[in-house]
């Protein structure tokens, strides 16, 4: 007689484990696709900034996984994440969508210039929506270039301030004693300074150049996540889930990685989102100034420097448009990080 097995229930799928490798495969995909494109050797692949794109999507859906309702519980989240997005594609995907390279000379034609809004070319292939500028740029090209520019380098120093940050901040921590203060003298040292002071001594210092700017935003922003995640990380070690980590004879190494950084991600997150649009006002600013990215690769603050001459004169188009555009791209990132706020921290109200 034979014995029939019982059937044997089928073990349900874990969907945050799903998410945490769909995260670390995005977040890989993303630091990859971002060194690609800001080194050069990435610019003309449409794979790679497609590649950026869904990286970014995913990482967003990962962080607010079974959040969404909350982040979405008001119009102004959709308002800003509508916007965010749109001005994000448009920056990326700059060389498909623009009706022109404002900086491939042999498409400029010096007749063309300060057009004003809905301009043709003398030969009507071409509307200037926007207008053009001294050199017969055209403006809505100048801005979508100038959006990826911005962000990149933006988003390039954030990452590496914040990687210093929480090295130096949860180090502090764990180590406590002298080290501790050591380190936080030098943090509150950094940051009794204003940001747009050191930024300006530091170019002066290096020169003009993406690469340099992008050392001397990181060297201004790094004691803002050291701060935060020094603060998060000695709050979290007095609970008891580390008291049972080290009862159980965990290694520091296993502890800091495996406990206590995971648990200060979200106010890093939070700071780091607020802290892109700093970046973007600070790096606009010092390019406002002459002292940030190369003419060759204009930002948002190098296109309203290079129309402000021509304000007084009636010719307004080749300011306010970028300056609307750079207004509209920090707003939307604060919108978003003042949601991502209330909805990583419940112990915030609104």
């Amino acid at each position: 007689m034979s014995v029939i097995d019982p059937p044997v229930a089928a073990i349900p799928a874990d969907p945050g484990k799903r998410w945490r490798i769909a995260r670390s495969v995005a977040g890989v995909a993303v630091l990859v696709a971002l060194a690609l494109l800001f080194s050069g050797f990435g610019v003309a692949s449409f794979a790679t900034r497609v590649v950026l794109l869904v990286g970014l999507i995913v990482l967003a859906a990962g962080l607010l996984q079974g959040r969404m309702h909350k982040f979405f519980s008001g119009p102004s989240a959709y308002v800003a994440t509508a916007s965010l997005l749109v001005l994000v594609v448009l920056a990326i995907f700059a060389t498909e969508i623009s009706p022109q390279n404002p900086y491939d000379l042999r498409q400029l034609d010096i007749m063309d210039g300060r057009m004003p809004p809905g301009s043709t070319t003398f030969d009507g292939s071409m509307t200037y929506h926007l207008g053009t500028d001294e050199q017969g740029r055209d403006i809505l090209s100048g801005i979508l270039y100038g959006l990826r520019v911005s962000l990149s380098v933006s988003i390039v120093a954030t990452i590496i301030a914040m990687a210093i940050g929480v090295v130096v901040g949860i180090y502090a921590a764990w180590a406590g004693g002298r080290i501790e203060a050591v380190l936080m003298r030098i943090v509150d040292f950094q940051l009794s300074f204003p940001s747009i002071l050191v930024a300006l001594m530091l170019m002066a210092a290096f020169g003009r150049g993406l690469d340099k700017i992008v050392i001397a935003l990181v060297i201004v922003q790094w004691a803002y996540y050291a701060r935060t995640v020094r603060g998060t990380a000695l709050s979290e070690a007095r609970k008891e889930y580390i008291d049972a980590a080290r009862g159980l004879g965990l290694p520091d190494w296993r502890i800091v990685f495996g406990h206590l950084l995971p648990n200060c991600i979200p106010p890093l997150i939070v700071i780091s989102t607020v802290q892109v649009a700093n970046t973007i006002v600070l790096e606009s600013s010092l390019s406002f100034l002459g002292v940030g990215v190369p003419i060759t690769q204009p930002s948002l603050g190098l296109l309203i420097a290079n129309g402000y001459d021509y304000m007084l004169s009636g010719q307004y188009w080749m300011s306010m448009y970028p300056g609307v555009a750079l207004l509209a791209i920090v707003a939307s990132i604060n919108m978003v990080g003042d949601r991502l706020r209330d909805t990583l921290n419940p112990r915030l109200t609104r």
